[in-house]
């Protein structure tokens, strides 16, 4: 129980620190590589972590990584077109690779990766609305590295990610962004992680955890965006 308890708090931590680095980001590479880097440091075990997403011209490719070995591992799938991370980016659902040595789902992937050193691997898709933008990965180098909880973090990881790297690309792609469309922005991406703070701190779905969030705006008689700031602050002063 305390184990969860010191884990929750853990993520909770990461996605303030998301939310304090994102909602200032100017790139989608600085995004990325922040997002990468955060799940190589929020998943136990974790020796690289990468994201693929569709280039300019439609091609799947590893859009940041932590670690040259994950961007190997990478090519080989795109190269095959199948493996753990097309395939949660596909059917939208994290799949998990116990061992690379003897996984036969992949063998022409899961094999040659080995060599490389992982053998274990774990991949969640960025979905953002009704958008699968592409997916997160992390692998490590031992065997059964990985389990349900693994699996909870990530995906709850992933799916804040999505979210905010959405909003980043959006803010992007605009020519000109009026000032109160970038403040409902700003808005949208730190309740989402007040949200998501909420979740891993007290195990609820995402409709109790904004309902949790709109009572505490109530009782503190501020608006619903001042709540969630408040929230991200004092999560970050704990972590430190």
């Amino acid at each position: 129980m305390a184990s969860d308890a010191s884990s929750t708090d853990e993520l909770a931590g990461v996605f303030a620190r998301v939310s304090g680095l994102l909602l200032s980001t100017e790139t989608v590479d600085t995004a990325l590589k922040l997002i990468t880097s955060l799940a190589r440091q929020t998943v136990p075990g974790t020796v690289g972590s990468g994201i693929t997403l569709l280039d300019q011209r439609g091609e799947r490719v590893t859009a940041a990584a932590t670690d040259a070995v994950v961007g190997k591992a990478d090519a080989l799938q795109y190269r095959l077109g199948r493996g753990p991370c097309l395939k949660a980016w596909e059917d939208r659902v994290v799949v998990r690779v116990d061992d690379l040595a003897d996984d036969d789902r992949w063998p022409d992937w899961s094999r040659p990766t080995a060599e490389l050193g992982l053998r274990s691997a774990l991949s969640a898709p960025l979905v953002a609305g009704s958008r699968a933008l592409g997916a997160l990965k992390v692998y490590a180098h031992r065997p059964h590295a990985y389990g349900a909880r693994e699996e909870q973090v990530l995906t709850l990881f992933a799916t804040q990610a999505a979210v905010l790297l959405a909003n980043v690309r959006t803010a992007q792609d605009a020519e000109r962004i009026s000032d109160r469309l970038k403040d409902r922005l700003r808005e949208r991406e730190v309740v989402t992680l007040a949200k998501g703070i909420i979740m891993a701190r007290d195990g609820v779905d995402e409709r109790t955890a904004f309902l949790a969030l709109a009572d505490t705006a109530g009782r503190q008689g501020t608006t619903l965006r001042q709540a969630a700031e408040r929230l991200t602050r004092s999560t970050v002063r704990r972590r430190r």
